[in-house]
């Protein structure tokens, strides 16, 4: 044989082999790319449909355009949705979780989702009892007593009311209930001297606000509002998600020239906003 005999039998057994071994690495891909389409496939991501969380997102804005699903209504759970829609847990988790941020459901640890309520408008300017503002919606009321006690000031609390270490006042916490949601937590300080009967009264029956208003009238209000993300005593206490925001209302109150309350009124960021309206004179 030649020498360019030799060289062109080389040249193409180095080819065959070259092409040997692609087919081979082709061949050894083509169970991993099928199984990708095959999962892409089960949860709807192919390039020309939607996402599968897109679908069960509308599908449930559908329902409540149509009226088949209704504030307070339960809707699916994730492993009916999975069922339902033949997607992963993941695909479902990931619709409820938008829906939730968008407000159309509330989610409770326990007790599944629910149709969202209209937000609750709580207003800044009059000083209104929560109680009455929640039955002129037309919506059960509950108020639960975490705690109403006397106490002495320390550093920190007597710095909210202006007066010195160790005088007396009422610390109470309340959570207040709007269709069995909480709404509301309540951390009051009130001046014992301005509101004797505080630490004694059953607030599941009235509201501080109630009392306050009778026996301390008011002459004076500071509101201060802002947004935060809550501890873990108030994110239980509202039922509250991790990651949920909190608007907190800073509230103080003055009756006869002097500071006889401050309040921290929190309430849950995605189901609940707050108002003001007043008119103006030239």
């Amino acid at each position: 044989m030649t020498l360019e005999g030799v060289h062109r039998k080389f040249t193409s057994e180095r080819l065959e082999s070259e092409w040997f071994h692609l087919y081979r690495r082709v061949m050894d891909l083509m169970p991993r790319l099928n199984s990708n389409s095959a999962k892409r496939s089960a949860d709807g991501a192919s390039p020309d449909a939607p996402p599968r969380y897109a679908a069960i997102k509308q599908s449930i804005h559908d329902a409540i355009r149509d009226g088949r699903l209704k504030p307070g209504d339960r809707v699916p759970s994730e492993a009916d949705l999975v069922g339902q829609f033949d997607v992963s847990r993941m695909t479902a988790n990931r619709a409820l979780r938008e829906l939730q941020s968008a407000g159309i459901i509330v989610r409770r640890a326990g007790s599944g989702s629910f149709i969202a309520e209209p937000k609750p408008i709580g207003h800044m300017i009059e000083i209104r009892n929560i109680a009455e503002e929640i039955r002129g919606r037309g919506h059960d009321y509950r108020a639960r007593v975490i705690q109403n006690v006397e106490e002495k000031t320390s550093a920190e609390t007597a710095a909210l009311l202006e007066v010195p270490v160790g005088t007396k006042i009422f610390h109470s916490i309340i959570v207040h209930h709007e269709a069995e949601f909480p709404i509301q937590l309540e951390e009051r300080f009130v001046l014992a001297s301005a509101a004797p009967d505080y630490g004694t009264l059953d607030f599941t029956q009235l509201t501080p606000n109630e009392y306050l208003t009778r026996t301390a009238p008011l002459e004076r209000v500071e509101h201060r509002v802002c947004a935060t993300m809550p501890d873990a005593r108030t994110r239980g206490m509202l039922g509250l998600n991790e990651g949920e925001p909190i608007l907190r209302m800073t509230r103080r109150t003055w009756s006869s020239g002097r500071l006889v309350s401050h309040a921290w009124l929190s309430h849950p960021g995605t189901r609940f906003e707050l108002s003001a309206a007043f008119s103006v004179e030239e």
